[in-house]
């Protein structure tokens, strides 16, 4: 949530800034700012709503000279979007300029500390108390001034700071909300994530909790909070930069649904070697697989979903049992966890607040945690036990796909090995399920072909009050995901079923013209499903059913059919998904919404 970039070097900064905060807009945000040292001051200009309208202000950042300066785009917390409430702050006499990404929980305590001190403060933000504290403690020496300050606040912070005194220089920090630092002959970087800084460098240092960096034009130099030098091992980015960008389509999300069957390719296709699951990503013997008592899946949103499923196909193949909990409750509901437990946490970014909080809760019980995340050095990488990269790439949009995808291709792998480990597949079982993983890309381009079926769907619906998705078993875990996507970009009120529930309640909120989603690509189950879809055209439904090919006999009881190609049960759930993606952008595009930065949600959940 948020984002942050700050420069110093041989260039105008302005420019700089609005830049790379454009290259953060997908992290969501409700306000910009900039502050800028010109030589003379600390100039702040910023306003409410998008980065664009503070670029036209600036005029595309011209308006303002000076080579050092912090850029901020604000997700709100404390108090409504504003101009006064967004970032930067400023104390006193505007000497010091604060950006901040997190919260700071004790900020009343602090705030009530410097008013009875003499400060005044113009907004209801807790990132105002940070600019007066630094003011408060300012004694000539800014790294001492940090220091100071980030021992009095409690919470979570990201900061980028520069003083008038320090004029060629300015100083970053992080504590649980991510940072990086970027380094170029040019000038220096702090930024929230790596696509800020893509356009000026590939080195990078990945920042670990309270350490304070000063940049200048010419140096990076990284302390801990005993002021001594931490050295620092440079990371070398090796994305392609224009992975980052829009390739021609109108909107990332529609790009990286496009990307998913080659994003899967690279996910798999290096950890099959020589007919056998390989993932030398992490350490766990045969013998510890077999100890395993329980595996906890631990994720938010979308990473939940595949959690889902994932305990459904390591529960089948590997047979240990599993259960899948939010990361906001994990913590708080006493696990039992025992040395032979297993947590397996999900993140795209891994730096998910309550993800992040619930591995901590594990490993402080003993558990072992294997991680599943797409940024390299990311705080939840860093420090699990093992880790598994899904390589999927940038992802921008806020409404994940291609994540969910690579991460949903992982959970097979590690199902897979588990089960291989433990010899519960016979030679022809690891081969099948091998050849089923493999074809994944290619059955995926199939749907895509025929991704205009899915468009005319929702040209049909898109004017829709409510919409259900029913499922059973892995097809419920999918229809928890295709009502996510579709609520989060189209605003649509939308709800996922176990379809066995629908009598228990559920079914009387089914009415005339009322929209249901139903997968039924299970075999076992598809009988079950056809029961059920007539259950709901009885009370007047529209049923768009979403079917293997083979199963044409569909056609009889629903209203519109999304085939898929015949494949493993196993793997259905990764195809079942596809058109319900395709389906919630068309629906959003059709209303006219911002299908990337859809309103009220961030990208990279860094607060509880």
């Amino acid at each position: 949530m948020c984002g942050i970039v700050g420069y110093v070097g041989n260039q105008q900064a302005a420019p700089i800034l609005l830049e790379g905060l454009s290259k953060l807009e997908y992290r969501g945000y409700d306000s910009a700012g900039v502050a800028i040292y010109d030589g003379d001051k600390i100039i702040v200009e910023k306003c409410k709503g998008r980065l664009s309208v503070l670029s036209e202000r600036l005029q595309g950042g011209l308006k303002i000279n000076g080579t050092l300066g912090i850029g901020h785009t604000r997700w709100a917390t404390h108090g409504a979007p504003s101009d006064v409430n967004s970032h930067p702050h400023i104390n006193k006499d505007g000497k010091i300029a604060v950006v901040h990404n997190g919260i700071i929980e004790n900020y009343l305590k602090i705030k009530d500390f410097l008013i009875k001190k003499g400060y005044t403060f113009v907004s209801d933000t807790d990132t105002e108390v940070i600019a007066h504290l630094a003011d408060y403690y300012y004694n000539g020496n800014i790294l001492d001034t940090v220091i100071n300050v980030i021992n009095k606040l409690e919470g979570s912070y990201a900061l980028g700071i520069i003083c008038k005194d320090n004029p060629g220089e300015f100083v970053a920090v992080r504590k649980d909300s991510p940072l990086i630092i970027g380094l170029s002959d040019d000038g220096n970087f702090a930024a929230s994530d790596i696509p800020a800084v893509l356009p000026y460098t590939r080195s990078i240092y990945i920042l670990e909790d309270d350490e304070i960096v000063i940049l200048s034009r010419d140096s990076v130099t990284v302390y801990n909070t005993e002021k001594e030098i931490v050295p620092k091992e440079v990371f070398n980015v090796d994305w392609d930069v224009h992975a980052a960008e829009k390739g021609g389509h109108e909107h990332f999300m529609f790009k990286e649904i496009m990307e998913q069957p080659k994003a899967i390719r690279d996910t798999i296709s290096t950890r099959i070697k020589e007919g056998k699951i390989n993932l030398d990503d992490f350490k766990l013997t045969p013998e510890y697989i077999k100890d395993i008592d329980n595996v906890y899946i631990v994720a938010c949103g979308s990473a939940y979903h595949v959690g889902v499923v994932g305990k459904y196909i390591i529960e089948k193949l590997a047979r240990i049992h599993v259960d899948v909990d939010l990361a906001s409750e994990f913590r708080y509901r006493a696990p039992i966890i025992t040395d032979k437990t297993l947590i397996i946490v999900i993140s795209q970014s891994g730096e998910t607040a309550d993800t992040i909080a619930a591995l901590r809760e594990g490993k402080k019980r003993g558990a072992r945690v294997l991680s599943v995340v797409n940024v390299v050095g990311s705080t939840i990488s860093r420090e699990s036990d093992d880790v598994i990269y899904t390589w999927a790439g940038p992802e921008i949009a806020v409404a994940t796909t291609k994540a969910y995808s690579t991460q949903l291709s992982v959970m097979y792998l590690i199902a897979s090995y588990f089960a291989q480990e433990k010899k519960l597949l016979c030679e022809n079982d690891v081969n099948r399920i091998i050849n089923t993983m493999l074809q994944l890309p290619s059955y995926m381009e199939n749907i895509i072909e025929n991704k205009d079926n899915i468009q005319y769907f929702a040209s049909k619906h898109y004017n829709s009050k409510d919409i259900f998705f029913i499922g059973r078993g892995v097809d419920y875990a999918v229809a928890l995901e295709g009502s996510l996507k579709l609520k989060e970009i189209s605003y649509i009120h939308s709800e996922a079923y176990a379809a066995g529930e629908l009598k228990h309640g559920t079914i009387s909120l089914i009415e005339d013209g009322t929209l249901v989603v139903a997968l039924a690509t299970q075999e076992a189950l598809f009988e079950k499903m056809v029961s059920n879809i007539k259950e709901v055209k009885a009370r007047g439904a529209n049923v768009i059913a979403v079917v293997k090919e083979s199963n044409k006999e569909i056609e009889r009881v629903a209203d519109s059919v999304i085939y898929l190609p015949d494949c493993d049960d196993l793997i259905s759930p990764s195809l079942a998904v596809l058109p319900l993606q395709l389906f919630a952008y068309y629906v959003a595009v059709m209303r006219g919404c911002d299908v990337d930065k859809p309103r009220n949600l961030a990208k990279s959940v860094t607060v509880e």
